[in-house]
């Protein structure tokens, strides 16, 4: 994805420009800056190269539940959970993301939530970024950027589009408008919903529907994103001096958990502390 050419948006540079609701006190701005405007600077690509444990989670999870279904037999098989653990080559993980990811196989090989479902798409996590969405109304113009972990159909045809999640953080609803938002262009001519299922909780949501003109004003809130982050990265670009200005920091506690923590002369959490 090209840093400086024409305004995109996508969730996850949504939830980097506006906080989740009560997440807000947490937000940093700069964040954003190093992930968007310096990523290909070799320290910060460096940085953004190393997953940590609950990315990493989170990746083979989504994997383990693609071999699942890639070699359906696996499901019916009592060996089936050791056999993906082996696809996945989960042996060489730190023992943490073993153990999580073990009793995720677990969990998912006892209900398996897509069985007997009419997939249209379930990817392994590991195809890159899917192809732009060119958004191309009157008052704006911009590309979306939106990967589905799966799609598939109800009974009554209905396109649903389920998000797979690990951990413990709860659901943003954000992510879900966004995937509505690609389905009114990719499958313009079905009825869409969406919903979010948490693998290593066994838990589900329940289901996100919008009407067409709530999925007008969605478009029109993540074409102002995409308009707001565009010019942000142009001023850097003429202005890199005021890296910080444009990117404002947010120190706190929360600065342990960011991974520029190193490298960030407003970190509030440094190596030695």
């Amino acid at each position: 994805m090209p840093i400086f050419g024409p305004p995109f948006a996508s969730y996850h540079l949504w939830s980097l420009v506006v906080p989740a609701v009560g997440q807000e006190r947490w937000h940093c701005q700069m964040k954003r800056g190093f992930i968007k405007a310096r990523q290909k600077e070799s320290i910060v690509k460096e940085l953004l190269s190393k997953s940590t444990p609950p990315q990493r989670i989170g990746l083979l999870a989504q994997k383990g539940v693609y071999e699942f279904h890639h070699h359906h037999r696996l499901l019916n098989q009592p060996d089936g959970v050791e056999k993906v653990a082996k696809l996945l080559k989960l042996s060489t993980a730190a023992d943490e993301v073993q153990q999580r990811v073990i009793q995720i196989l677990r969990n998912y090989y006892d209900d398996p939530v897509l069985e007997g479902k009419h997939i249209i798409e379930l990817t392994s996590g590991e195809e890159g970024f899917p192809k732009p969405i060119l958004i191309d109304q009157e008052d704006y113009r911009f590309r979306l950027y939106a990967m589905m972990d799966c799609v598939f159909t109800e009974p009554d045809r209905t396109l649903h589009i389920l998000d797979f999640k690990t951990g413990k953080s709860a659901f943003d609803q954000r992510q879900a408008l966004v995937y509505l938002v690609a389905a009114r262009y990719l499958y313009p001519k079905q009825r869409a919903v969406a919903s979010f299922y948490n693998l290593e909780q066994c838990k589900k949501s329940a289901l996100i529907s919008v009407t067409s003109s709530q999925l007008d004003g969605i478009e029109s809130q993540l074409a102002i994103v995409a308009q707001q982050h565009q010019q942000d990265l142009h001023e850097y670009k003429q202005n890199p001096d005021r890296f910080s200005h444009i990117f404002p920091p947010n120190p706190g506690f929360h600065c342990r958990y960011c991974p520029f923590h190193t490298i960030c002369e407003f970190s509030a959490f440094k190596p030695s502390q």
